[in-house]
């Protein structure tokens, strides 16, 4: 796991392939009770780490953001310090909640008459600065960049006359009162005149000696303030499907089904188109952008992937409208087996780069590839998640399963990928060469209750390259038939922690956290 890169020495060049992980349940939050009832709105619709790890990020198909911070690192001291220490701390990342705030509103494009969600479809996080966090939220058509902040609550003491004197009604009298008529908490004022105001209290004789000025002072008390710091409004006509920040730390993509803008964090009411996939008769359409990363490292570097199933490498320093790709990835189809289901099983619903930028994960329907940038003849691996459904691919579409979109995620080492499923089960495979390692788990409290008991195939390696395809477990805990599975119960948005071995993950209203 040492080496160049942030700590990833690619899939190739692992010498030895480490035994597959023991992943233990450590928390969830929201759990439901037997038989309750999941709101739409409480729903999980994206989960983010951000870069360090201590911080978790979701949103909700209500429009709301919750935000939960790490307490076991912050109990023993820093990172570098625990580094230090002669001994191991046993215990496993523990989160809890920080706050959350609403970021979107449900609205209506009156233009369009279409109503807009409040759901939110990706969060990313940004720089933080001056112990505030900040992250980016969008729907299908608004960006919103938050600020979160802790504030001291502030309290004013020193008064000239000791609250013990002040009248019943909250008024306290002072003699550096300039306004003839009192003012009342309110904001009223009272009409009786100021020798009223308090029977009891009464003018020193010579008057006051000093005259001192309430201090505003900070109290110990601290309360988390969210405030909207810019709004990224009517830059798209379709819905935004992907948000992506650049490593130099002052732009950002989204993108839509048939554009990509660039924008500056700074700057809210102009943004730069740099891929535009709309043919000029829409009736040519054949294929649609369906999520779109910037390179982790190289600013001018971003790659989107479409219906089609390819990715497209993009090089913002050839042309400002990048319509020309510097790089192809693509996996062409085996002669006959084409079928009405082919082009919608090819078709990406997700990408993620590695923490290094060398390889890049993408997500269809049946299967999880990963792909090199070095090499576009093919994915250096391709891992079976869906194999099992082939024969119920027309059901699915019936239900409309077919088009769920999975996402995917890689470990913060490269040594490993994961994706999600039905039945809320989610799968772990070891992408190292030689490694066999093919996890299945439930987001629940017991996650290996539905683990396989037929080990995975071993993974083959057809070239030098190490492209190899390998199934995980076929059918875990279903017939041949698949029937046990539920397809209404689906695990679609996950995280892995970008310096352990760490999962979050959505079933549901529900947030599950795995280690190993």
């Amino acid at each position: 796991m040492n080496g160049k890169g942030g700590g990833e020495e690619g899939v190739a060049a692992t010498s030895s392939v480490s035994p597959p992980l023991d992943w233990k349940f450590s928390q969830v939050f929201g759990e439901r009770t037997a038989g309750e009832e999941v709101q739409e709105v409480d729903i999980i619709s994206a989960i983010e780490f951000d870069k360090s790890g201590d911080h978790l990020a979701t949103g909700d198909r209500g429009g709301r953001v919750v935000l939960f911070e790490r307490t076991d690192v912050k109990e023993h001291g820093s990172r570098r310090e625990l580094e230090k220490l002669d001994y191991s701390i046993s215990r496993h990342p523990e989160f809890r909640y920080k706050t959350e705030f609403q970021s979107h509103e449900p609205e209506f494009d009156y233009l369009k008459s279409l109503e807009i969600e409040e759901k939110i479809n990706k969060i990313r996080w940004c720089q933080t600065s001056n112990g505030a966090l900040f992250l980016l939220s969008t729907n299908d058509k608004t960006i919103k960049f938050w600020k979160v902040q802790e504030k001291k609550v502030k309290k004013v003491s020193e008064m000239n006359v000791d609250s013990s004197q002040a009248s019943a009604n909250g008024n306290i009298p002072s003699s550096c009162s300039a306004s003839p008529r009192p003012c009342l908490p309110n904001g009223g004022c009272s009409e009786r005149p100021y020798k009223y105001l308090s029977s009891d209290f009464k003018f020193p004789p010579g008057g006051f000696p000093t005259l001192r000025l309430p201090v505003v002072v900070a109290s110990e008390d601290a309360s988390l303030i969210a405030r909207c710091r810019r709004v990224y409004a009517h830059a798209h006509d379709y819905h935004i499907n992907s948000i992506s920040k650049n490593s130099d730390g002052e732009t950002f993509i989204s993108a839509d089904d048939l554009r990509i803008n660039l924008w500056n964090l700074e700057i809210s009411n102009q943004s730069f188109n740099i891929v535009d996939v709309k043919p000029a008769n829409m009736e040519d359409l054949t294929e649609v952008i369906t999520s779109a990363e910037f390179h982790p490292m190289q600013c001018n570097t971003l790659a989107y992937c479409s219906s089609k199933g390819s990715i497209r490498l993009v090089d913002l320093r050839q042309s400002a409208l990048c319509d020309n790709h510097s790089k192809l990835f693509e996996e062409h189809e085996t002669p006959g087996t084409r079928s009405f289901f082919t082009e919608i099983i090819a078709s990406i619903s997700d990408i993620k780069f590695s923490k290094n930028g060398r390889h890049i994960l993408s997500r269809d329907y049946m299967t999880l590839k990963l792909w090199d940038i070095n090499m576009d003849s093919g994915p250096v691996a391709t891992f079976q998640v869906h194999e099992y459904l082939r024969p119920r691919l027309c059901d699915l579409y019936e239900n409309d399963s077919i088009f769920d979109k999975f996402e995917c995620c890689l470990s913060g080492d490269g040594l490993r990928v994961a994706t999600g499923s039905y039945s809320n089960l989610f799968r772990v495979f070891g992408c190292a060469s030689g490694s066999s390692e093919a996890t299945t788990l439930e987001a629940s409290k017991n996650p290996m209750r539905r683990q396989a008991q037929t080990p995975a195939r071993p993974a083959r390696s057809l070239s030098s390259l190490t492209r190899v395809v390998r199934r995980g477990s076929e059918s875990p805990g279903a017939d041949a038939n698949g029937n046990s599975h539920d397809f209404t119960t689906k695990l679609l948005h996950l995280a892995w922690h970008p310096n352990e071995n760490s999962i979050a993950c959505a079933a549901a209203n529900s947030l599950y956290m795995y280690y190993a």
